[in-house]
């Protein structure tokens, strides 16, 4: 976003100034949002959007990977999956036979110390101490061999000593204070939609509740005072949590240790890394991400509901072929989408008697469920609501007209009571009301009467303050459970099917 007015080669200072002044303004933006309550932001991550994003952010976090892992210079910067593979295809010449066979021999055994550690839980330092030893015994190997010069790739030579404070590059007027507010605010969401992101996956696998509001914070303090200690936006990492999670760290204090031992190692231990081959640290985070590929709660997810399935490939598919942010924002879209075709589109099933019973349960669930002839009962399963009054209506006269349809072919007696079970019905609005009112108007030029079953508080309190006339809520049409309605009702339905004969 700051390239695009700003050149890093041409105008270097100006360029770090913009970046330090859309962290620290990321940073406002995000602590804003966990001050101001609006942690539930979080809760549109649902358990397979976070699968999803999982599994994808592992595969590409495992596919950039491949440029240590294969030897290759000039590797693409970009994450998705046909950039990278286009990258690792192009630049066949570049593949580096001992760098593949080191990255391979280093793989296996952190592969190997993983699984050990798995099967054998008191054998946990195996896979932590695993990293360690393979990053002390590559450089040994490097050194002693003087690897380098037959294709490994090593870190190199690095520059000692802490970055300096950045609190005097922070910029808040100019011309540029507009595209700094800017890239902060859209760094600042993609970056906490990533971290928080990051932070409910490991809160599942460790069984751990996240708060979103603190997790804002958090992260925006971070921002706020990185923003003057020479840090761009940034968030919690996901290749850096997993081979934290891997290593068995289980509270905070792993992040001190590990801030402690970064400064002493940058103040005192740089050289030491001069002959680090960068395909151990590449074998390193392959190995802890590829755990977080969870294809049995994936498969679960298959069998228990397949748009939540479609989510979880949104976001997986997303995140390869496209982007992190882009990937997460699709799955999240999509999620919504359900919520909102939920509410626009509530669930009515229609009930049936369970013999020798006075309960009642959906006809498609129960086998043994019967119809009660002469009555339609209908259960709405949802708030009722301007958004979805529309709907019910047509569904309630529609399966008026199939039962109908379906008693005439039969030449069996017709629908005299449409019952209405709102014992789940725990909401309603004005426009809600008018669906009782018009219903009534359409079941009685049919001949049919309209009976209420269950209307709980909200409901009946609304219900009793719009029939003025009683039109609705009469003694006779009002109980308390559809076995009471249909016993109560069933004399008069014998009797208007004898008349009839």
């Amino acid at each position: 976003m700051l390239r695009q007015e700003v050149s890093p080669t041409n105008d270097p200072v100006l360029f770090l100034q913009l970046a330090f002044s859309s962290t620290f303004f990321a940073g406002l933006f995000q602590a804003s949002l966990g001050l101001l309550r609006l942690g539930f932001i979080i809760d549109f991550l649902s358990e397979a959007t976070l699968i999803g994003f999982m599994a994808g952010a592992a595969v590409i976090v495992s596919l950039q990977q491949l440029k240590s892992l294969l030897g290759i210079t000039h590797f693409t910067k970009q994450m998705g999956l046909v950039p990278v593979l286009s990258s690792v295809f192009h630049n066949t010449h570049e593949w580096s036979w001992q760098t593949i066979l080191m990255g391979f021999c280093f793989l296996v055994l952190l592969l190997v110390a993983r699984h050990v550690s798995m099967r054998k839980p008191k054998l946990f330092w195996v896979s932590a101490v695993a990293p360690l030893f393979s990053v002390i015994l590559s450089t040994i190997l490097v050194f002693a061999c003087k690897a380098q010069h037959h294709g490994i790739s090593i870190i190199g030579k690095l520059q000692e000593g802490l970055n300096p404070p950045s609190w005097n590059m922070l910029h808040f007027h100019g011309s540029y204070l507009g595209l700094v507010v800017k890239t902060g605010l859209v760094t600042g969401i993609i970056s906490l939609t990533e971290g928080i992101a990051v932070g409910r996956t490991f809160a599942a696998l460790k069984n751990y509740q996240v708060d979103g509001n603190k997790e804002m914070m958090a992260i925006g303090l971070m921002n706020i005072i990185g923003s003057s200690t020479s840090c761009y936006v940034t968030t919690g990492a996901f290749s850096r949590s997993a081979v934290n999670h891997n290593a068995g760290a289980k509270t905070a204090v792993s992040n001190i240790i590990m801030s402690v031992t970064v400064m002493v190692t940058l103040l005192f231990l740089m050289p030491l890394f001069q002959y680090t081959p960068n395909v151990v640290l590449g074998a390193i985070i392959v190995t802890a991400v590829v755990g977080l590929i969870d294809i049995p709660t994936a498969y679960h997810i298959w069998k228990i509901d397949k748009y939540d399935f479609m989510v979880l490939l949104c976001a997986f598919f997303g995140v390869i072929f496209i982007s992190v942010q882009e990937g997460l924002a699709i799955a999240v879209g999509i999620s919504i989408f359900k919520i909102l075709l939920q509410v626009t589109r509530p669930k009515t099933v229609i009930l049936g008697s369970i013999p020798g019973t006075d309960i009642y349960r959906d006809l498609h669930h129960y086998m043994e469920a019967v119809m009660v002839p002469g009555f339609l009962i209908l259960s709405i399963e949802a708030p009722i609501n301007f958004a979805n009054t529309t709907y019910l209506k047509e569904r309630i006269l529609r399966w008026i007209e199939e039962y109908e349809t379906q008693e005439d072919a039969k030449q069996q007696s017709s629908i005299h009571f449409l019952i209405l079970d709102l014992s789940t019905v725990n909401a309603i609005d004005t426009t809600g009301v008018s669906l009782f009112k018009d219903l009534k108007k359409a079941t009685e030029h049919r001949g049919i009467e309209l009976v209420l079953v269950n209307p709980l508080g909200e409901v009946m309190e609304k219900l009793q303050r719009a029939d003025a006339a009683h039109d609705i809520l009469k003694p006779d049409t009002l109980f308390l459970t559809v076995g009471e309605a249909v016993a109560a009702l069933s004399s008069t339905v014998k009797g208007q099917s004898s008349s009839h004969g």
